[in-house]
């Protein structure tokens, strides 16, 4: 059943992005992706937080969410019935030293990789509140038309990424300010970053990205990388993890 009204769909493909502010999961499930990404924090050594990518790789419970009806009618609506899960990441900023995330598009890093980028969405979840002051996710809307800008370098000691998008007119960004629980939607195209996390407060999401099987994903391009077949049946020939 679709989440999303014919004018939220509407608003994502004009502008690239949507907010979704109600409750992603119940409480309790809620509850048990926190107590997941808890144990991937402990976990990972001398990584810093923001670097958990592709947790579900090493963490099979993760599946349960990103394989959930919850997530997938809320993607349904907006690249159809025939879905891949492409990735996902715990992307958590510390408080007071949460390092910038740079303006970049998603396509730009996996350029190369996937034969398309206009059906690729992310998910993003508020593990804990998100807002201005703890450096919530920000986008540029209508910025997904094209998804391979000019880039250059940055120190990546204090941002996520050590490249940003050229020349940023920043007027126009738009500030996801999420409570626990609610998520934001977004192409993979479209231009997004976040400020440093200088508040006492952290701040963690958990992106959650999904693609139309009709993108071939390229195995040469995408060695030691699994994707899952979410729903609905496969279009490009590609290979599943589950399948």
């Amino acid at each position: 059943m679709s989440k999303l009204t014919n004018e939220e769909v509407e608003f994502y493909k004009k502008n690239g992005y949507l907010l979704y502010e109600k409750q992603l999961f119940s409480p309790e499930k809620l509850a048990e992706l926190t107590d997941i990404f808890e144990d991937q924090l402990k976990q990972k050594g001398s990584k810093l937080s923001d670097e958990l990518d592709t947790p579900h790789f090493r963490e099979e419970r993760l599946l349960k969410f990103l394989l959930s009806d919850e997530v997938l009618d809320l993607v349904e609506p907006i690249i159809g019935p025939n879905i891949g899960l492409w990735s996902s990441h715990f992307i958590c900023k510390d408080p007071f030293i949460g390092r910038a995330t740079p303006w970049h598009e998603d396509s730009a890093y996996w350029n190369g990789r996937v034969s398309s980028f206009d059906k690729i969405i992310t998910v993003w979840l508020a593990i804990d509140n998100s807002s201005k002051e703890n450096g919530c996710m920000q986008v540029i809307p209508r910025t997904h038309n094209n998804g391979f800008s000019e880039y250059e370098s940055v120190d990546g000691s204090q941002n996520l990424f050590n490249t940003q998008i050229k020349n940023m007119d920043t007027s126009t960004a738009v500030h996801f300010e999420l409570q626990r629980g609610q998520c934001s939607l977004h192409d993979s195209r479209i231009i997004h970053g976040a400020d440093p996390n200088k508040s006492e407060n952290r701040r963690c999401g958990y992106t959650m990205r999904y693609f139309s099987t009709e993108t071939q994903v390229y195995p040469e391009k995408n060695k030691n990388f699994k994707v899952w077949l979410a729903r609905g049946q496969d279009l490009a020939g590609n290979t599943y993890a589950n399948v």
